[in-house]
């Protein structure tokens, strides 16, 4: 594939650099030559980063819930990357949780994965914009296939729905200043997004919060039920192997021309992405057979 040239002089800034995909990516994108900027959440992260990377990877604290830490990475990566511009923004952050059945959510819950995944995608995007436009760069945003098949309750599929939409506007708007955005849409993965453990004790908070009518209407076993399919779910599906992404991610920062979607995981493109093409009640039909019943339903 063509790729593109002067690579130690192009500057990519990752967000969510403290696991994951986004640890992983700089990595790779240092060994490649890059000029790395790591958003991090935690002290920790950004230590554990450093030390298992080369001279050139530097690292800030970032928080892409809170504009007053956006806008002081922002002016850091101006200083840093001087007039050559942002060659690239890899929009990596992200939670998952709360997941679970709609009725159980509060307001709150929803916001919560929101206010990270879709309004922190849509800030860092647009704070970082005048260094990508210099650049004539690229920006990376990571939705989901939960993105094109809404099958969980909560704030995760709206904001992944939210990162395809505001993407696609935003390449539509911005391709005539030679500015590509990539979408990334991951299956299933082994990260902290997919961990069993805290989804399960969300699903717990959740099911004792509602009220004595609700829990009824669902019955005492259905809990259980329900954690049983997301464990099934989670350890059939979820793929280890975290390079099929990052490797995208890469191809997305490094080829001359960039594809605008990317289906990482072997259930994005043999499940998911094929059933997003289905009828609504196909879905709808799928989803039904697989989850479990509420006791109480007509």
């Amino acid at each position: 594939i063509l790729q593109i040239e002067d690579i130690s002089n192009k500057y990519v800034f990752v967000t969510g650099c403290d696991s994951g995909f986004g640890n992983l990516l700089c990595k790779k994108l240092d060994r490649r030559g890059f000029r790395v900027l790591a958003g991090c959440l935690t002290e920790k992260g950004a230590d554990d980063l450093k030390r298992a990377a080369g001279p050139y990877l530097k690292t800030i604290l970032l928080d892409v819930t809170n504009q007053d830490s956006i806008q002081k990475a922002m002016e850091w990566t101006k200083t840093e990357v001087d007039d050559k511009g942002l060659w690239g923004i890899v929009n990596n952050a992200g939670c998952s949780l709360p997941m679970g059945p709609s009725e159980w959510m509060r307001v709150e819950d929803f916001h919560r994965t929101l206010k990270v995944n879709m309004n922190g995608v849509i800030a860092m995007t647009m704070t970082f914009l005048p260094l990508i436009k210099k650049a004539r760069g690229r920006i990376v945003n990571v939705a989901s296939v939960l993105g094109r098949v809404a099958a969980n309750g909560g704030g995760y599929c709206i904001s992944k729905f939210a990162v395809e939409s505001f993407s696609d506007c935003l390449r539509r708007d911005i391709n005539y200043f030679g500015i590509n955005v990539c979408i990334i849409e991951p299956g299933f993965f082994k990260t902290a997004v997919t961990s069993l453990e805290p989804l399960e004790k969300e699903l717990h908070r959740l099911w004792n919060q509602l009220s004595p009518e609700v829990q009824a209407s669902y019955g005492d076993k259905y809990l259980d039920k329900y954690i049983k399919v997301q464990r099934l779910i989670m350890n059939g599906i979820c793929d280890t192997d975290l390079t099929k992404v990052t490797s995208c991610m890469e191809h997305a920062l490094t080829a001359a021309h960039p594809r605008t979607r990317y289906s990482p995981g072997w259930d994005a493109k043999l499940l998911w992405i094929p059933l997003s093409y289905m009828p609504s009640c196909v879905v709808d039909i799928g989803l039904k057979l697989v989850l479990p019943r509420p006791s109480k339903s007509v």
